[in-house]
């Protein structure tokens, strides 16, 4: 059974309430050369980083990945405490200056009412309360890497009808190249005489032996049945792995550079303008389809 093809950019957002808490979680996705992620979350959930990854591997193979995590504390009555270190500093100095000056001390209320002394300070988490927030955060983190791996996959799914149509332009522009007049025997035969002739010319010392040797490299040369055996390989393997889906994003991208190497050598053994144009063709529909190959996953 085939996988879909998915993108490496996509978005999922999330949230939810926990008790007293409402949590949001965003995360997005660009083009990466493998799978990198990184985590913005609210400080004191750092525990769930190992999680949080976790989760997103085993929907996203590649690209590089953003967190966010807000973890946002509805209103409630803060408790109020007393900063030790603070009061004590402040009695300290009021027992001191009351040795060198004859005035009353400060009531309760003015030394508590200055800064620093008394402080708000949010209520700890209960053990069952910070179990339900967090499996609160984990389940956001999921519906929104689902609907992140989505997002992914409706884009590769465009991606890959665009692929299947640059593979068919290959495939049909080899299917030119082979049937060519200029590849026939005669063409062929024609094209070595004349480059022989010209070798003569060039150098009448020129011995039996080298001419057959120079007859035989011309003969190479001329020939692109190699490559387009190839180019029907590489055509077959590529719409396989668009069939089978999945993380092919790199097997297809070595197999585009292996495509523009034929291509490469095609235009510099032919013989003819037109075989070169078509040559240049294969190029241009290489070149598209790279440049979308390099956003898939």
């Amino acid at each position: 059974m085939s996988e879909p093809l998915a993108s490496m950019t996509g978005f999922g957002r999330a949230s939810a309430q926990s008790d007293n808490y409402l949590v949001l979680v965003e995360i997005k996705s660009v083009n990466g050369r493998g799978l990198d992620v990184r985590s913005r979350l609210t400080p004191g959930f750092d525990v769930l980083e190992a999680d949080i990854r976790r989760l997103i591997s085993e929907r996203v193979a590649r690209g590089s990945v953003s967190v966010f995590l807000n973890v946002q504390r509805l209103a409630a009555e803060d408790e109020l405490v007393v900063n030790e270190r603070a009061l004590n500093r402040v009695l300290a100095v009021i027992e001191s200056l009351s040795k060198r000056l004859d005035a009353r001390k400060p009531s309760i209320e003015t030394i508590l009412a200055l800064k620093g002394v008394m402080e708000a300070k949010e209520p700890e988490l209960g053990p069952d309360e910070e179990a339900r927030l967090h499996a609160a955060i984990l389940d956001c983190v999921r519906a929104a890497v689902g609907m992140l791996s989505d997002a992914r996959c409706a884009e590769g799914e465009r991606i890959g009808a665009i692929l299947a149509q640059r593979i068919e332009e290959i495939s049909t522009l080899a299917d030119a190249a082979r049937a060519h007049p200029a590849r026939s025997r005669e063409v062929i035969l024609a094209r070595l005489r004349e480059q022989i002739a010209a070798l003569i010319d060039a150098d009448n010392s020129l011995s039996e032996d080298r001419l057959h040797q120079e007859a035989a490299l011309l003969a190479t040369k001329a020939d692109i049945a190699e490559e387009l055996d190839r180019f029907t390989a590489h055509v077959t393997a590529a719409r396989e792995l668009l069939r089978k889906g999945g993380p092919v994003g790199r097997k297809l991208d070595f197999l585009s550079q292996e495509f523009n190497r034929e291509a490469n050598t095609l235009c510099s053994k032919s013989n003819d303008v037109s075989l070169t144009a078509i040559g240049l063709d294969l190029k241009a529909a290489i070149d598209q389809l790279r440049e979308q190959v390099q956003n898939l996953e």
